[in-house]
């Protein structure tokens, strides 16, 4: 497999210049980044809408019960087209979801830190715990900040992935030219 890896060094060359041009993108232009996050979603909610009303309408057609596959396909066709019609309004509803998800296991985990002995580190799980309950609260409050937070870290995920990737890729051709030394691919 390494052998593999090393004849297509360039591969991940390609992969590691998406990924830091994409996590720049994201940095200094969050906005656009975003609402092509949105965009990307639209477009896959209606496709898997409709490829769920077809197997609804086939499944129909073999005399099998169908309603709520085509029920599912329908909300997600008018979901792809909620998010298209009203991008910012999905961008608040994406990260009151996280903050919803912040909230509620922060406060579970919470109780739980509170049924712990202390020699089980119990302050650790209360400090992750209150970090929880607290980011949850801030997306609640400024929403987009959120947004816009969130984007950069996607961001800054892309550009570290990226740069390891190009420095994989590049030992992989070192290891290339040095396995075939006529080829410089």
């Amino acid at each position: 497999m390494y052998n593999v890896l090393v004849r297509n060094w360039w591969a991940f060359v390609l992969r590691a210049v998406f990924a830091i041009i994409f996590g720049l993108i994201a940095l200094f232009m969050p906005g656009v980044t975003m609402l092509s996050l949105v965009l990307v979603f639209a477009i896959y909610a209606i496709a898997d809408g409709i490829f769920a009303v077809v197997a609804a309408v086939r499944a129909g057609g073999q005399g099998q019960s169908w309603g709520l596959l085509a029920l599912e396909g329908v909300v997600s066709i008018l979901a792809g087209i909620a998010a298209v019609m009203w991008p910012g309004l999905t961008v608040v509803v994406f990260v009151a979801v996280i903050a919803a998800w912040a909230l509620i296991t922060g406060g579970l985990l919470l109780a739980v830190a509170v049924r712990l002995d202390n020699d089980h580190g119990r302050i650790w799980l209360i400090v992750a715990s209150l970090v929880s309950i607290l980011y949850g609260a801030l997306l609640i409050v400024a929403p987009m900040i959120g947004a816009l937070v969130l984007t950069w870290w996607i961001g800054i995920y892309a550009l570290v992935f990226g740069i390891a990737m190009l420095v994989f890729a590049l030992r992989l051709r070192s290891r290339f030219e040095a396995l075939m030394p006529g080829n410089k691919t």
